[in-house]
């Protein structure tokens, strides 16, 4: 499954576009990271407790993403971007979303 940001792929023509595909997951954080997080704001740096849980929570998402598009039919998702929000004090919702579409080589 090809993914990308861009809204072609050097070298594939789109010949069907399949539409909206996407994935979500909602991750909370937890009372541990939360201590460890409040120490390192003590101390400064990075807070690396919630950059692997968001870094999981984008893996999660894309997985979900490109599913959705296999099961349509599409075997590239073009113009992929990711949205994020609170939904609840302590949780957040992190959206992967394209266009899925059908690809294939350019003859040279």
């Amino acid at each position: 499954m090809m993914v990308t940001t861009s809204e072609s792929i050097h070298g594939k023509e789109i010949i069907k576009s399949i539409g909206l595909v996407r994935g979500n997951t909602i991750r909370a954080r937890n009372i541990g990271r939360d201590i460890i997080a409040a120490l390192r704001t003590l101390i400064g740096g990075e807070i690396t407790e919630y950059t692997k849980l968001m870094a999981e929570a984008r893996e999660q998402a894309l997985d979900r993403m490109e599913s959705e598009a296999i099961s349509l039919g599409a075997n590239a998702i073009v113009g992929v971007r990711f949205s994020t929000s609170v939904v609840l004090g302590g949780s957040a919702e992190l959206l992967a979303y394209g266009t899925g579409v059908v690809v294939k080589d350019t003859e040279v």
